[in-house]
């Protein structure tokens, strides 16, 4: 068999384990995050070493039918890079360095693609929404991601109760009950949002449903919420996680002109300010403004 064949055989099977020790603790959001050591900081060689050798170490210690298995497929394709390498002369293509150059060219590619797939996405919904903004739309995106991570770290669901449809609430708040009955405080912080793309738009019987992806960095770890001992993760370590946000509205819902995709202050129905009880509803009107019957409501988030 030659090394090349060998090669993408040895990586599939990597690609394999990995994904089966990506099943660690969670934390996070509604559970999200897995608490593997994914490295923090450097550059984005730095971090995919910084990963494998965490993914590993934990392994070792908790899962050693996996870990050592992950051990000699890294070995062996080393050795196979090396080997490529020292045949290659002035050719790189086998080498580390080779292999750095070939991952970044791919991230570039899928920047590209990500940014074609995002603006053929905004057709779509600006074909039955003249008005609606793509840099908008992500932007209140991205205040609903903070505002989650931030309610989820003070324990206090209930001001996100506007941005979420009734199930993805209930969810979410008998999860935080969890940690409140164990005493515990999933801290989630210094959190740097990286990107936000829209990858899909479908009309789903009388919904309309748009799907994000976001990238974000953050600091993810659980402490006890009486003594503030750290009792899972580091708090000095920077998690590198990827999410898949589903939002659904009404069919039919159009965006105002002259206004952002979302009002985070103002009832759509009534325009008074938005104290929304538990129940989703405007204290003013008693419209229910979490439905999508609106305008955008959160219905689905997961980690990737």
């Amino acid at each position: 068999m030659s090394n090349r064949k060998l090669f993408r055989i040895l990586s599939v099977i990597l690609v394999l384990l990995l994904v089966c020790a990506s099943t660690v603790a969670l934390a996070d959001v509604g559970n999200q995050n897995r608490y593997v050591e994914t490295g923090g900081g450097g550059s984005s060689d730095d971090g995919f070493i910084g990963f494998i050798a965490g993914i590993l170490v934990r392994l070792l210690f908790d899962n050693p039918v996996v870990g050592i298995p992950l051990i000699i497929i890294i070995v062996i394709l080393v050795l196979i890079f090396r080997k490529k390498g020292s045949k290659g002369g002035g050719n790189n293509v086998g080498t580390p360095s080779g292999f750095s150059d070939h991952m970044r060219e791919a991230a570039m590619e899928r920047a590209q693609a990500d940014a074609a797939s995002q603006e053929a996405v905004a057709a779509q919904i600006q074909a039955i929404d003249q008005y609606f903004s793509v840099d908008k739309f992500n932007a209140w995106v991205r205040e609903v991601f903070l505002k989650l991570q931030q309610a989820w770290t003070e324990r206090d669901w209930k001001v996100i109760r506007p941005f979420e449809s009734e199930e993805l609430f209930a969810q979410h708040n008998q999860q935080l009950e969890e940690f409140i009955r164990n005493n515990k405080i999933n801290v989630i912080e210094k959190i740097a949002v990286k990107s936000c793309k829209l990858v899909s738009f479908a009309e789903d019987g009388d919904k309309e449903v748009v799907k994000v992806k976001l990238s974000a960095v953050m600091r993810d770890y659980v402490i006890d919420a009486t003594s503030r001992k750290v009792l899972e993760s580091d708090p000095n370590k920077d998690w590198y996680m990827n999410y898949i946000l589903t939002f659904n509205r009404k069919k039919g819902v159009k965006t105002q002109e002259g206004l952002s995709n979302k009002s985070t202050t103002n009832c759509p129905n009534c325009g008074a300010p938005t104290q929304i009880t538990s129940a989703g509803q405007c204290e003013y009107c008693g419209s229910i403004i979490t439905t999508g019957e609106h305008d955008w409501v959160l219905s689905d988030l997961h980690s990737i």
